[in-house]
């Protein structure tokens, strides 16, 4: 079912207070079965606070990440996107890795955070609704989809209530999963489709 090669760097789930720890769920979970250390980064190495009230200790702080270092830098929703400028180095870094080629996938209010850094301005994207992005005052109106989620290069962006759609588009865009596997994978786990499983598999063995 795995693609990806066994050499492979790690993905970097960016992690602080209020994040929506549903959100990257199914994504981080079958990045690690398909092999990849997902490793969690913080503001700094102090521990942070889900919005479901988990308590995590990120393994690194955000200055230590480097693009060049990483497979993947996702982003999840968070209450702090909309409640000033805190997350605001993020969205700063996620402009690092995209200039340097490394992808990025921000859900929900991460979105958001993309756009204020202009992000947004030139590539395709989604997220929540399209109001919620043209508060924001960017440039990128015109370049908004209506769906699930959507790929633009090395960029993934999805609204809260998707998930499912973010994580198909990210092992879309590393090259998890592909064809009908990913297919077959998105509709087990969004649609709950029993036929879907066969796939999956015939797939594994």
């Amino acid at each position: 079912m795995s693609t990806v090669t066994a050499n492979r760097k790690p993905v970097h789930l960016a992690v602080y207070d209020t994040f929506a720890d549903w959100e990257t769920g199914h994504t981080t979970a079958y990045l690690a079965r398909a092999g990849y250390e997902i490793r969690t980064v913080g503001p700094t190495r102090a521990p942070v606070t889900s919005i479901g009230g988990l308590r995590v200790e990120p393994d690194l702080a955000l200055d230590d990440v480097e693009p060049q270092e990483s497979a993947l830098l996702i982003l999840p929703g968070a209450d702090l996107w909309d409640a000033g400028d805190d997350l605001a180095p993020f969205a700063r870094r996620a402009r690092a890795f995209l200039d340097a080629g490394t992808p990025v996938a921000a859900i929900c209010g991460a979105t958001a955070g993309l756009a204020r850094e202009g992000l947004l301005d030139d590539r395709d994207h989604t997220s929540a609704v399209s109001f919620y992005l043209a508060a924001t005052a960017y440039k990128g109106a015109e370049r908004y989809v209506d769906t699930d989620a959507v790929t633009d290069g090395n960029l993934v962006t999805a609204g809260p209530t998707e998930p499912v759609a973010f994580a198909r588009e990210v092992f879309r865009l590393l090259g998890v999963y592909d064809g009908e596997v990913l297919d077959a994978w998105y509709r087990l786990h969004h649609d709950s489709d029993a036929e879907a499983f066969a796939v999956l598999q015939q797939a594994a063995r």
